[in-house]
């Protein structure tokens, strides 16, 4: 476990706050390093493993006829990694995506792919699978799509645009584990009252499903309703998708992001400050999105 400390002293607006971030840790670092220049103690124990899928058949088969396909549809920088470098294993360059119109979920998926010498056509207004179907539906009936994604994940995209006429295949690039070392980690924080985090961050369905792996579905639903308490952890979502996955397994969604991105969930942080440090007696309030500063 990493428990870093700033110095910078209390005039920062998080100073005082301690937010563990459960993203997996290649991805952590922007999160991470957004917090602490606010003065924020970050904690980072990730939630989340990416490992390669169980099989390459069905990606290697797609980027064999990559020809045939008019969309790609890419929904998290996860998926873009993967994509490249499967391409780059089997000798392919980007140049072989040239032709296709390419959506991205969201801006972090838009400049991990235009990194990479790519436009972009389509990036919703909303980063969230129902936002992309809405901005593809009149756009592909008829047309071959080809989204790449997780070997987990929602039904939307595929289920909505195949309505919408589309001859889509879904391949999977990569899959989502629960790292077996965090569980151990992260009991001992949580059971620590001096270490543990004021706030635990939610950056996806999988991180909240994973929580209650590590901790086990009581022991998760536990540390997560005492908000309240002098010693209370309050739950911090990226977006409604995730928040809703937390109230599924009945834990409660006491920050949520307006915009549904790192900067957002920051956001949303840091308009909740003062209760994070100083945690609140009697109920919990109604949560609403704080816009970005």
């Amino acid at each position: 476990m990493t428990l870093l400390r700033e110095s910078d002293g209390p005039e920062l607006p998080l100073a005082g706050c301690r937010v563990l971030v459960s993203r997996a840790k290649k991805q952590a670092g922007a999160l991470s390093s957004a917090l602490r220049e606010l003065g924020c103690d970050v904690i980072e124990i990730p939630f989340i493993e990416i490992r390669a899928p169980r099989s390459y058949q069905p990606l290697d088969t797609a980027l064999r006829n990559l020809s045939h396909y008019d969309w790609l549809i890419l929904t998290s920088v996860n998926g873009v990694d993967a994509l490249f470098e499967r391409l780059s294993k089997k000798r392919l360059s980007s140049s072989a995506l040239a032709h296709l119109k390419i959506a991205a979920i969201g801006p972090a998926t838009k400049k991990a792919i235009e990194q990479r010498g790519l436009p972009v056509t389509v990036t919703p207004k909303e980063y969230v699978a129902e936002s992309v179907v809405s901005a593809l539906r009149r756009r592909v009936k008829n047309k071959r799509v080809l989204l790449v994604r997780a070997r987990i994940a929602r039904d939307v995209i595929p289920r909505e645009l195949r309505n919408a006429g589309a001859e889509l295949d879904v391949v999977e690039a990569y899959e989502t584990v629960a790292p077996e070392s965090s569980a151990r980690r992260l009991r001992a924080l949580l059971a620590d009252k001096k270490r543990r985090p004021h706030a635990i961050t939610f950056t996806s369905s999988s991180t909240v499903k994973n929580f209650v792996k590590l901790m086990g579905v009581r022991n998760a639903r536990a540390a997560l309703r005492k908000a309240d308490a002098a010693d209370g952890i309050h739950s911090a979502s990226i977006g409604p998708v995730t928040s809703a996955t937390l109230r599924e397994l009945g834990m409660p969604v006491d920050i949520e992001a307006a915009t549904y991105t790192i900067p957002g969930l920051v956001a949303a942080i840091l308009g909740k400050a003062a209760e994070i440090r100083q945690p609140h007696s009697g109920s919990r309030p109604k949560q609403t999105p704080v816009p970005n500063p």
